[in-house]
């Protein structure tokens, strides 16, 4: 996982050649639900329960509440997403265009992961 979280920074530090843009890639503590958002939201905009719901999907994991509004407000402060005009009361979001790059960035490290896993895991 180290691993991962270097590729990633080296990533976007080449590509926005700064180290503040860097770290606003670094998706934190609880990765997996941010970046479960992320992917969510690679689809287009959504609110909080579309979000949870989509995830739920796909994953088979139920964000609560809380784990679901701390890394969507820690994904808004790193820049990684943005809040929409509401039309009514739920709140929707969108991947900024960081977010999809640090998204991208992220699955590719992960793709090469798992093409290793699978290449060993061939050849045991």
């Amino acid at each position: 996982m180290r691993t991962t979280y270097h590729v990633l920074r080296m990533t976007i530090l080449m590509m926005r050649k700064t180290k503040d843009d860097a770290e606003l890639a670094d998706f934190g503590r609880f990765s997996e639900p941010a970046l479960l958002i992320l992917v969510s939201l690679a689809e287009g905009p959504r609110h909080g329960y579309s979000i949870a719901e989509d995830i739920e999907a796909i994953a088979g994991v139920r964000l609560g509440p809380g784990t679901l509004y701390g890394a969507v407000a820690r994904l808004e402060a790193r820049g990684l997403i943005e809040p929409l005009k509401s039309q009514d009361r739920r709140n929707p979001y969108r991947l900024t265009a960081l977010g999809e790059l640090a998204l991208r960035a992220r699955l590719d490290s992960m793709m090469t992961v798992a093409r290793t896993g699978q290449r060993r895991l061939a050849t045991a």
